[in-house]
């Protein structure tokens, strides 16, 4: 019998998540059945998302959810065999049983000096989202001049640097001084420290005087009514994140945007990347080429052992991370 440890979400988020918030669990897991796989996990992932998801997706008492990339140890499905690898949202979980329903095979061509990680980074969700929300939502156009936030985060990298692939001006926000060197080393036209800056609004005139054609959101709140200000005539926005809100107890008021969006015909588009789900293999398939060819980097911060699942949550909350926060097991 193999024994799973998981991390139990004994209580709903009240503000900036807390310790007493996870419990570890042990649980006994029965022999795989015919259908059946059992998948010990190797990376982790830690997201933004699970912070708001929780709330809506999860009662108290739940597994917290989340995506990890595991190996395959027994099997009795073909599709599945032993020792393969897959992406599977198994949530904060060692060891699983399940029937291979919503698990997808690492890709068959994988190069092996690649890090199976960089499934749950550039070349997974957080890839496919910045992707999609350039040419999908934005429809981002050679010459034109792209404002991300969060910018030295697992989505911001990526879009800084396909916005660059496709011969456009970036701009960056991020919040400290290594994540600053760390866009420019990406190639980013222009990087600023919003923690250091005297004025958002001059900080982003001197990046860019004559404003943005399209703005990737990963913050909300006042960065957003903000930068709203400072986009361009026909201007387009894809909403992916809100992170500067999540942890709010008492929702955030105005400004509001709807008059800047009537003067400057505005279009803002909220997206999650699984509106795309049949676009998926082809995507990654350009994601890891433009990787091979050195025209992606990719980061990650790795925290190792699945006892610090909560403190690598937390601490990619508060953005100790320079891209893709990772769990080792």
């Amino acid at each position: 019998m193999v024994q799973a440890k998981m991390w139990i979400l004994t209580k709903h988020f009240e503000g900036f998540p807390k310790d007493s918030n996870f419990e570890l669990k042990v649980e006994e897991l029965p022999e795989p059945k015919h259908g059946e796989v059992l998948l010990e996990a190797v990376f982790l992932s830690v997201d933004p998302y699970m912070r708001p998801f929780s709330r809506v997706r999860m009662k108290e008492g739940d597994v917290m959810i989340g995506t990890q990339v595991a190996k395959v140890i027994q099997s009795n499905n073909p599709a599945f065999p032993v020792g393969s690898h897959v992406v599977g949202r198994c949530g904060w979980r060692t060891h699983t049983v399940c029937d291979g329903t919503d698990l997808i095979p690492i890709m068959p061509d994988w190069p092996q000096d690649v890090s199976l990680s960089l499934a749950l980074g550039t070349i997974g969700m957080p890839g496919l989202t910045a992707l999609y929300g350039i040419e999908e939502v934005l429809g981002l156009q050679k010459g034109e001049t792209l404002l991300v936030n969060a910018a030295a985060g697992a989505v911001g990298s990526v879009v800084g640097q396909i916005a660059k692939i496709k011969g456009c001006k970036v701009v960056g926000s991020a919040g400290s001084d290594a994540k600053v060197a760390y866009l420019k080393e990406l190639g980013f036209d222009k990087a600023f420290n919003y923690k250091t800056i005297g004025s958002l609004e001059e900080a982003l005139k001197e990046a860019s005087s004559e404003g943005y054609d399209c703005f990737f959101e990963n913050v909300g709140g006042a960065f957003s009514s903000v930068a709203l200000q400072q986009m361009k005539n026909f201007g387009r926005i894809a909403v992916c994140g809100s992170i500067s809100v999540y942890n709010d107890t008492t929702p955030q008021t105005g400004p509001y945007p709807q008059l800047t969006m009537i003067f400057k015909q505005l279009k803002m588009e909220g997206f999650m990347q699984s509106r795309w789900e049949h676009k998926h293999p082809e995507s990654l398939k350009r994601l890891m080429g433009w990787l091979k060819e050195g025209k992606l980097q990719s980061r990650e911060h790795i925290t190792k052992g699945f006892e610090n699942m909560p403190a690598a949550f937390m601490g990619m909350l508060q953005g100790d991370n320079i891209g893709k926060a990772i769990v080792a097991v």
